[in-house]
């Protein structure tokens, strides 16, 4: 279990696993030296502080060059065979169009025309310029890209865009799920807020990775529900449920649970339960609630002030529908209609911040 948790650990924080197709053989040799140093130092650790484990030195050295050996082989392996697969069968690969006329973008394009073995396939370039290697010009690339939903990824030339196309481009990018990366036109234009990959030497900036898309972080907050909605569900709603279930049986008929259909992570549909704080009745389905609405009833007016209608919603975090700290889920409808509205404004101040720290 030691073993198990500081691999985790260690892996997370040198950031072993995180091997891209851009990635070279000698980053990967080195990922692998230092998750054996770092590794090493706490297996040692951990004998020196049970030293009541008869290990001699030798034979732990021994299994760890063992573990690493085949860790090793087998993440080598796989880099050069996914790299053949991408050459000859020309599988595994990402769909992209560039955008820029610069030195950086003319760069990239000969890297991906190139080495085929990253497994770039470029669908079209744009620019401004008369000139006839191109697709057609920036203006021309919003039509090709709300015709082919099929790109992965795109590349701008930061430099040779105005605010309202990176908005544009960064709103594409969010809505259709494809990646979008900007191309500086010399390394001074680096920032933290923005992630800088390396494509051989061309520097090639991206948004940052959302904190909870990293798998470590994902199992920290799914153990923290688990163990948070359980001691709820035990200590709470094990003697809740029962008295509220005469209380509210006792002022009006119908179920104790109101269960909705919700949007919870990726869009995904799952039923949402609540205390039932309503009257049942024909016009319930459909009908939103307003204020000092008379289907309402006395204990629901309490619930709704409390927020105790909510509870059983610690039921929905055990699934793993929800979670105890994150956005609300809505009714369907709404997200529909609050995804079109927010979008826009979220990406515009975004970038605007992003563009700002540019400058």
């Amino acid at each position: 279990m030691y073993s198990i948790f500081f691999w985790m650990i260690s892996t997370s924080l040198l950031r072993f696993y995180e091997v891209y197709r851009y990635t070279s053989s000698i980053n990967i040799i080195s990922l692998i030296i230092k998750q054996f140093l770092a590794f090493g130092i706490i297996v040692y650790a951990f004998i020196g502080a049970f030293r009541s484990i008869d290990t001699p030195a030798f034979t732990t050295l021994k299994y760890l060059l063992l573990s690493f050996l085949i860790i090793s082989t087998a993440k080598l392996v796989s880099y050069y065979i996914l790299k053949s697969y991408r050459s000859f069968l020309k599988g595994n690969v990402r769909r992209v169009v560039i955008i820029g006329k610069g030195e950086g973008a003319q760069e990239l394009k000969q890297l991906f025309n190139k080495r085929k073995e990253l497994g770039y396939t470029i669908k079209a370039t744009f620019a401004n310029t008369d000139s006839n290697a191109f697709t057609g010009d920036i203006e021309a690339s919003f039509q090709f890209l709300s015709n082919d939903k099929s790109i992965d990824e795109i590349y701008c030339a930061i430099d040779e865009l105005t605010e309202k196309q990176v908005n544009d481009y960064v709103k594409y990018a969010e809505i259709n799920h494809c990646n979008i990366k900007f191309i500086p036109k010399t390394n001074k234009l680096l920032t933290s807020r923005l992630k800088t990959d390396y494509y051989n030497y061309l520097p090639v900036l991206s948004m940052p990775e959302v904190t909870l898309n990293n798998d470590f972080n994902k199992f920290i907050k799914r153990i923290f529900d688990v163990v948070f909605s359980s001691l709820i569900i035990i200590f709470i709603l094990s003697w809740l449920v029962p008295l509220l279930f005469i209380v509210i049986k006792l002022e009006s008929k119908g179920p104790l649970f109101y269960k909705h259909t919700r949007n919870g992570i990726n869009y995904k549909e799952f039923t949402c339960y609540k205390f039932r704080s309503l009257k049942t009745n024909k016009t319930i389905a459909g009908t939103y609630i307003t204020q000092n609405d008379k289907r309402v009833t006395k204990i629901g007016k309490f619930l709704r002030k409390t927020s105790l209608d909510e509870f059983p919603q610690f039921y929905n975090v055990l699934k793993g529908d929800m979670s105890v700290v994150g956005p609300r889920p809505h009714m369907l409808s709404y997200t529909d209609d609050y995804s079109k509205k927010l979008i826009s404004t979220i990406l515009y101040l975004d970038t605007t911040l992003s563009l700002a720290l540019l400058d």
